[in-house]
Parts: structure tokens; C-alpha cells; sequence
């Protein structure tokens, strides 16, 4: 078969994104310009653009990996999340089975930055960069950088993932890229549609060139989810013996969603390079990620009684009785425990909820690059970035069991499995004694237990972060210390304002529910449908019908006005004046990096408090000036092999909404909540030490050891206010018990990480094999971490140690390929041990959460018809393996002094999303 060639060019500004604004040095672009016109042949797609992902990595002067826009191709990857999340020391975290957030090298998750291009964008849900709201169809390479350098914000503490958009330079010439394919979910049967195209050119102008590119994807998916969630408590009136190592459940719950997500982006960009020296680019990004949720949520509230328990110590018999005189909750002396048992009349509070989430990124970039003098350059940029968080909520109903018990149903309960809730409803019975019952006869149909409506809430709520920043950098390319030096001065300034505005619609009346025309008897609102997934419920349900909530929506917010919240209004502004020196010497044996970021941090926040019972506005200031140095040394043992050594330095701030000053105060119970315009960063300090061996003709090993030493880590707990900023009325509320974020104890994090990318193809002749076994090819990396931290003593509770949140112990990915002959197969297996998922003061919760393993088998094959079609078929979630949240309290249990080891752990959630497959064509002109 023919082999299909059309060639790109990698330049040597997109080369040098992996580290920063600037050029490379001249050693450097030398390589790159040998680099310059790779060859990617049609028939070996996967290894050829791996091998362009390489040589960025080796050219770099720090610690990135990369994934080159063909690999991105290559697997199921709608956004940057999954596109990422195969790389060397990268983990995934998900929702409703979609990768979300990105942890690097087992940090927490908001130590992670995303940048366009090279300038940091704030999510739209804050700090915590969410990954799936942005496609991976805009980008022309994702470089994750894990080492720091003084050109990257301080913010960036264990690493930056700089999505490259594509350019016209990129490009020989006129190009067009398109895709087109739809697939389906196997759980519900839901369909799912994609499609995407890129069209670019470059046209002389004078004696120089422009080039214009625009691009557009959407991508949708239908989902239904498998879902049950359990909230876990002490019960304080269980005193029986064994009591402090019981936690009963206070609600199980199926939440049953019916999801429709999308993905739309839309990116132009003009590049124009008058002359060799000069190049001004104009580049924009819009980006929306939509989730329209239907979600009908049965909670079971089973500590609605709990105080028919009278507190007594002493022992009792636990002999089951099936007509007890308390409802059963948290009650030994009837046969019950945590984890099985019956209680007896129970409220239903069932949730009928119409949500349309939309989150945007809007960012526009004017940037020049110029080159003038003996070895100067300037560079400059502005950028602009909205983004919006809209959590609106069209409308949810609550529809509440009467107080009468004998309406309400008595439930069966055994959560012995981890892996599943098991429910049985019957009626409940009132014996002659009135204030003892029992079961009656089962009951399948939960809608036919009375239910009447109770609320109806529309709310508006949208989250707006408006960033502005200005780079400006002057570098010098001349000689020091016996080598060729790359000078850079740099000033930056970022500004950041976060905005919050909600308002609500709150119905509760039955004169409200008539004039909006609601029934108020759930059966004339739902749907005769059977249910759509396939966990074993223990009862049948009706879908609410989410038109007729539609139109009950609109008929309230024509008939009634909108009531602010004003307790949830804050509006917080960040400025960061930053400057930095830099410098990069190039030697014959390698390269050292160095330098020194000053940040001067000013926050201003303004935000509704309650103070006793005057609530106005507070507005809460605060300044630092923090200095993140960093040194990075790269070590040729020969040309195929690196050492890599580096230094660096960051801060972790609070998010936005921590940093409010929206308060409120309770004189009565001497408390104050809300947020901490005074907390400190989250300083770290790290240590890394890398050996890489790009193997001849090509191929990849790496292995590595890090060390990251953590200052002030971030906890959400209560302490003493200590302040006398709320003094009013002749009240010393400094010291009252603050409940919000607050800086804590001392931690770390080290590990190891390995990789490998190698493939037959080189070696078959050597070898003796067939000439069509060199179309086999493995890719491979492992992550190993060790974490702890200090949580600092709280209450009756010591100081103890725990593992850093969102670390796993091993993050692994195995991949085999096989391409040749125009044909491309894949099969990616990805891995992540657990991870700690919140840090619990006391034992009220029953203790600290994790999220168990999560592993993820994908499959693609695309087949080239010719050079410029390809059809491809993508398989993923094949394993189809359940995420879970559970509560481990054994942690809390040893701290406080409990005498046995325990290891029970009690899962809070439990979701499935079912294997999804898609097919399509590809096309390249």
C-alpha cells in the first residue's frame, strides 16, 4: 500500500511554549530548525506524532511532557482532561464518569494551572482549573510543564498545562481538517454526536506573510447514570456499648440523572511577520461547556426520629423486634446496626430537578515578539478573559411524605456490600399501642406512597471572573560564563474580579402553586417511563416531566419577582504586580536555568455580612510580597541522554470564594462563618531529579525522583477569630469560633516517576522478523507517591498525620498500538490507587473520604482510505468499573484514642456511566 505524506512545521515560538514567551537560545533553534519539517506519514500516525511530542521535550531547558495534537487524535479525547490525563505523572479526576480536574504528580488538584498560549486563565469555577470545559480540538499541542520557571505566575505550584492553539504557520499552505461521527452510551441507550474542522492559510504580504486560522468543534453525549449516596453520623443517643465505633446512616438516596453535555468552541487567530524580526500575533478563544440535568432525587430520611432514642449506657439484648417502640434508627436493642436493619416510618423527600449549567471561557490575546540591535528581543502581550459560571437552576420541586407515620413507608436497609444499597419499602402499620408499628406489605411503586408538593425554587445564579493581564519581557542573547546566554527581564501585571449575583424564586404555598398552574400530586407531573439504568433500585419510580417543569418555571417567573440572595453576593478583586529575572547558559555538556520571581499580591473584597441582626456591606483588604526562586540544570551524557535537575518554588492561594469577606455572625451561639480575605498562600518547595534516553532511531525512557516540601497548607476548619474587625455595639467578638479556610500545619510529597515509548518498527531487519510486525508499539509510565501532612490539633481531636488530598499512592498508564498499512489500533488501560478526597475534624461525618481506585480501558481504530480520508471507531469505559466515595474513620478513631484498630469504611457514593462507542470520518486537505 502507497504511504500518504503531507508535512507540517513545528516552529520554534511554539517549540519554546513548553517554557515560556521567548524564542529558544541559538543552540537550541538549531536543533529546532533540523526538527523544522517533520515528515507524518498516513500509514504510522501515532508513533510519528509521539515523536514530534519528543523532540520538544528534549529541546526544552525544563522538566515538560507533551502531547501532540495527532495523539490527541488518537484515543476517545474530547477535552483537555482525558487528553492529558495519559501522560507521565498526570491523574485524572472525574464526574459522571468524564475527567474533570488534573493532578500532577499526585498534588492537589488546584496546583494545577491552565494557560492559552502561555497566559494562566482563570475557570470559571475559580482556582480549581476544570479541564473538560475546554476541547481538545483547539489545540495543536497540550505541554504540561512540572518544573517551575521565574517566567510562570507564582500560583503555579506543581505544574501548568499550556494548551497550544493552533496557527496557520503550522501549515504549508491552505489546509482544511475535519471530523464528523456519532456513537451511543450502552447505559439508557443515549446518542452522542461530534464534530469539528480547522481551516488556516497564508497569504504574502509584502515581504512578509500572514496567516489566518479559524476553527470550530462541538461534541454532545446523553447519559444516564446508575447512582446511591449515604450520609453517615454518630448518633448521640446510641450510648450502648461499642458506641464510639458506630456510624449510622441519617439518609440513603438514589440520585437519577438524565444528562445532555456539550462541548462547543470556536477559535480564530491571525499571525503576521512583517520581516524576519518581527511577529504580531492576534489570537481568540470561546469555549462553552453546557450540562442540562434532569435529576430525580428519592432521599430517604432516616434519622427523620431519631430523638424517639433515649440515651442509656448499659448493655441490652440484640434480639431482632419488628414492632419496637422508636422508629429503629441508631437503636442496637432491636436487632438493628449501621449496616443493616428495618426503621419504621420514615419521611420520603423526593427532589424533582431541572438544571442548565453553562460555563464559558471568552479570551483574546494581542502579543508581538521583535527582534532589533545585536541579539535583543522584546516581547509583549495583553490579554482579556471572561469567564462565566451560570448555576442556574430552571426549577426544582420537593415533594415531602405527610407527618402522618402510617403514610409514610417503613424501610428495609442492608449496606453489607460497599458496592451497592439494597432497599425494601413496605407499608407501615400502627399497632393497638400507639406508639408502636410494624411493617405491613411490600411495596414496589414508591410514587404510590402520598407525596405532596412542598417548594418550588427558580434560581439565577451566574459567577463572573473578568482577567486582565500585560507581559512585557526584554531579553539578550550574548556570552557568560564561558557559554551562550539568554538574558530575560520580565514585568507582568494580572488583574482578577470575581463577581457573584443570585436570585431566587421560592414557592411553598398552596395559593402560589395555583397560580402557576403546578398539580401538587407528583402523578399528574411525571411520566409513565420505565427506568433507564440498571442498578437495583428495591422499588419503581416515574421521571418527572421536565416540560411541564419548564412550564411551571416560566408561569413563576411571570407571576412573581425575584428575591436576591444577598448572603451569597461577594465581589473579589485580585492584582498581581510581578517582576522577574532570568537567564539560560548554554554549554557544550547542556544548559543551567535560573533565576527569581517578586510577586506583590493586593486583594480587596467586598461582600454582604450579618452581624447580629444588621446585615450591610464589609469590604476587607489585604497585601504580601512573596519571591519564588527556581534553578534548573540539564546535563547531556551524550546526545540521546539528559540529566535534568531542578529547584523551584510556588504558592497556592485561596479560591476566590474563600477569600470574601462575607461573614455572618451569631452573638447567641458565639460563632462566626464565612470567608478568610487573610489567609496565607500555600508555600512549596520542590526538588527534582530526572534522567530521560530518547533512544535511536526512536523511543523514549525516563525515570525520575521529586520532592515537594509544603508550608501553611490550606484546611477548612474552625479556630478562634482572633480579630476585633467585627467589634460593634460594645461585643468583643474576637473570641468567637470561625468556621472557614484557614492555614494549618506542614506536609510533603515524593515519589518517582518511569516512562517508556518504544516500537518494533526500527529493529524488525535486526531482529529477523516479518516486516509487518514493526507496526507494534508500547507506551508506558508510572507514578509512585509517599505523601503526609500535619493536621493541626482541633477540639478533643490531636494534631495527626494524613495523606495529602487528591494524592494517589500509584497513577499508571499501559498502551499498545499497532499501525501499518494505513491502519491504527490502540488500547490505552489507565490507573489511579486512591485518593484522599477531604479531611474530616471530628467523627460528626464519620471521619475523613476517599475516592476508591479508578481504572478506564479505551480502544481505538482508524483506518486511512487514502491520503486524505480516514475512518475511525473509538470504544471507552470498556472495564465500566463504578467510581466510590467512602467515609474512613480508623484514621480519626486512633488519634482520639479508640483501643482497637478499625478498618470498616462506609461508601457515601456510588455511580456508574456505562460504555459508550463512537465512529466517524476524518478528513485532511
Amino acid at each position: 500500500m502507497p504511504v500518504f505524506k503531507s508535512s507540517f512545521r513545528l516552529r520554534a515560538v511554539l517549540l519554546c511554549s513548553a517554557a515560556g514567551l521567548l524564542p529558544l537560545a541559538p543552540a537550541q533553534a538549531e536543533e529546532a530548525e533540523e526538527a523544522a519539517e517533520i515528515i507524518v506519514t498516513g500509514a504510522r500516525p501515532i508513533a510519528e506524532s509521539e515523536a514530534a511530542a519528543l523532540t520538544v521535550q528534549k529541546n526544552s531547558d525544563s522538566l515538560v511532557t507533551v502531547a501532540a495534537s495527532d495523539s490527541v487524535g488518537r484515543l476517545p479525547d474530547q477535552n483537555i482532561a482525558q487528553a492529558t490525563g495519559r501522560l507521565p505523572g498526570v491523574a485524572v479526576e472525574r464526574d459522571q464518569g468524564q475527567a474533570r480536574y488534573i493532578s500532577l504528580r499526585g498534588a492537589p488538584n488546584y496546583w494545577t494551572t491552565l494557560s492559552f498560549d502561555g497566559i494562566n486563565v482563570v475557570s470559571p469555577e475559580g482556582r480549581d482549573a476544570r479541564f473538560d470545559s475546554v476541547p481538545s480540538a483547539i489545540a495543536s499541542q497540550i505541554v504540561v510543564s512540572k518544573a517551575v520557571t521565574p517566567d510562570m505566575p507564582g500560583e503555579t505550584v506543581s505544574g501548568n498545562v499550556n494548551v497550544v492553539t493552533r496557527s496557520a504557520f503550522d501549515y504549508a499552505g491552505l489546509h482544511f481538517a475535519g471530523k464528523a461521527g456519532m456513537g451511543f452510551a450502552e447505559l439508557g441507550e443515549r446518542k452522542e454526536y461530534e464534530a469539528s474542522a480547522v481551516l488556516s492559510n497564508r497569504f504574502q504580504a509584502g515581504e512578509g506573510e500572514i496567516g489566518v486560522l479559524v476553527s470550530g468543534s462541538f461534541y454532545q453525549r446523553g447519559m444516564i447514570t446508575d447512582n446511591f449516596e449515604t450520609d453517615w453520623e454518630r448518633v448521640s443517643q446510641d450510648q450502648r456499648p461499642g458506641a464510639s465505633t458506630r456510624f449510622w446512616a441519617q439518609e440513603t438516596e438514589n440520585k437519577l440523572y438524565r444528562l445532555t453535555r456539550r462541548n462547543w468552541s470556536v477559535s480564530g487567530r491571525v499571525d503576521w511577520q512583517p520581516d524576519s524580526d518581527n511577529t504580531l500575533s492576534l489570537r481568540s478563544v470561546y469555549s462553552i461547556f453546557t450540562d442540562d440535568e434532569a435529576r430525580d432525587n428519592y432521599r430517604f430520611d432516616l434519622d427523620d426520629r431519631q430523638g424517639d432514642l433515649v440515651a442509656n449506657a448499659a448493655a441490652c439484648e440484640t434480639a431482632v423486634n419488628t414492632a419496637p417502640s422508636t422508629t429503629g434508627y441508631g437503636d442496637v436493642c432491636i436487632g438493628n446496626t449501621p449496616l443493616k436493619g428495618t426503621i419504621y416510618g420514615i419521611d420520603i423527600r423526593q427532589r424533582s430537578t431541572l438544571r442548565a449549567f453553562r460555563q464559558s471561557i471568552f479570551t483574546n490575546t494581542l502579543a508581538g515578539d521583535h527582534a532589533f540591535g545585536e541579539g535583543w528581543k522584546l516581547l509583549w502581550l495583553g490579554n482579556h478573559t471572561i469567564s462565566k459560571d451560570d448555576r442556574s437552576v430552571i426549577g426544582e420541586a420537593n415533594w415531602d411524605s405527610p407527618s402522618t407515620r402510617t403514610l409514610r413507608p417503613t424501610v428495609g436497609y442492608d449496606f453489607t456490600d460497599p458496592g451497592f444499597a439494597r432497599l425494601m419499602l413496605y407499608r407501615t402499620l400502627q399497632l393497638s399501642s400507639p406508639t408502636r408499628y410494624q411493617a405491613g406489605d411490600v411495596v414496589t411503586a414508591i410514587d404510590s406512597f402520598t407525596k405532596p408538593l412542598s417548594q418550588l425554587t427558580v434560581l439565577d445564579a451566574i459567577d463572573t471572573t473578568k482577567a486582565w493581564t500585560g507581559k512585557l519581557v526584554l531579553a539578550r542573547e550574548t556570552g557568560l560564563l564561558g557559554g551562550e546566554a539568554t538574558l530575560k527581564l520580565g514585568f507582568q501585571f494580572d488583574q482578577r474580579t470575581k463577581m457573584v449575583d443570585e436570585a431566587q424564586i421560592l414557592l411553598n404555598t398552596t395559593a402560589q402553586f395555583t397560580a402557576i398552574g403546578i398539580p401538587t400530586d407528583y402523578s399528574q407531573f411525571s411520566l409513565d417511563q420505565a427506568f433507564l439504568g440498571k442498578v437495583p433500585l428495591g422499588y419503581s419510580f416515574r421521571y418527572f416531566d421536565t416540560e411541564k417543569m419548564r412550564a411551571a418555571s416560566n408561569a413563576a417567573r411571570a407571576n412573581f419577582a425575584f428575591t436576591p440572595n444577598t448572603g451569597n453576593f461577594y465581589d473579589v478583586r485580585e492584582q498581581v504586580f510581578a517582576g522577574f529575572l532570568m537567564g539560560t547558559v548554554k554549554y557544550d555538556w547542556g544548559s543551567i536555568l535560573g533565576g527569581v520571581r517578586v510577586e506583590h499580591l493586593k486583594n480587596r473584597g467586598i461582600a454582604t455580612a450579618t452581624v447580629g441582626t444588621v446585615t450591610g456591606l464589609v469590604t476587607a483588604e489585604n497585601s504580601q510580597t512573596l519571591a519564588f526562586p527556581s534553578l534548573h540544570v540539564n546535563y547531556n551524557v551524550d546526545d540521546t541522554k539528559k540529566l535534568r535537575m531542578s529547584f523551584n518554588s510556588g504558592a497556592a492561594r485561596a479560591d476566590y470564594d474563600q477569600m470574601r469577606p462575607n461573614v455572618t455572625v451569631n452573638d447567641a451561639n458565639q460563632t462566626i462563618s464565612g470567608g478568610n480575605p487573610g489567609v496565607k498562600p500555600e508555600r512549596a518547595y520542590g526538588v527534582d531529579a530526572y534522567f530521560e534516553w530518547y533512544i535511536r532511531p526512536q523511543g523514549y525512557l525516563m525515570a525520575g525522583l521529586f520532592y515537594k516540601k509544603v508550608d501553611d497548607v490550606l484546611y477548612r476548619q474552625t479556630r478562634t477569630f482572633g480579630s476585633n474587625a467585627l467589634d460593634t455595639g460594645g461585643i468583643d467578638r474576637s473570641g468567637y469560633a470561625f468556621s472557614g479556610i484557614t492555614n494549618g500545619g506542614n506536609g510533603r510529597v515524593f515519589g518517582l516517576e518511569l516512562a517508556a515509548q518504544l516500537q518494533l518498527e526500527p529493529w524488525t531487519a535486526d531482529l529477523g522478523l516479518p516486516d509487518w510486525m514493526g507496526g507494534f508499539g508500547v507506551t508506558a509510565n508510572l507514578t509512585l507517591n509517599d505523601s503526609e501532612i500535619t493536621k493541626p490539633a482541633i477540639g478533643a481531636v490531636p494534631a495527626r498525620k494524613v495523606r495529602l488530598p487528591g494524592t494517589s499512592d500509584v497513577v499508571y498508564n499501559l498502551g499498545a498500538y499497532y499501525e501499518k498499512y494505513g491502519l491504527s489500533l490502540r488500547l490505552q488501560y489507565q490507573k489511579r490507587s486512591t485518593w484522599m478526597d477531604g479531611i474530616a475534624d471530628d467523627l460528626t461525618d464519620a471521619g475523613d473520604t476517599y475516592w476508591a481506585a479508578d481504572d478506564e480501558l479505551d480502544f481505538s481504530a482508524r483506518y486511512a482510505i487514502n491520503k486524505n480520508v480516514e475512518i475511525y471507531f473509538d470504544a471507552s469505559n470498556l472495564l465500566n468499573k463504578p467510581g466510590r466515595r467512602y467515609a474512613e474513620p480508623g484514621n480519626l478513631l486512633t488519634a482520639t484514642g479508640t483501643p482497637t484498630p478499625f478498618t470498616d469504611s462506609y461508601t457515601i457514593e456510588w455511580e456508574r456511566f456505562g460504555r459508550r462507542y463512537s465512529g466517524g470520518i476524518r478528513v485532511n486537505f
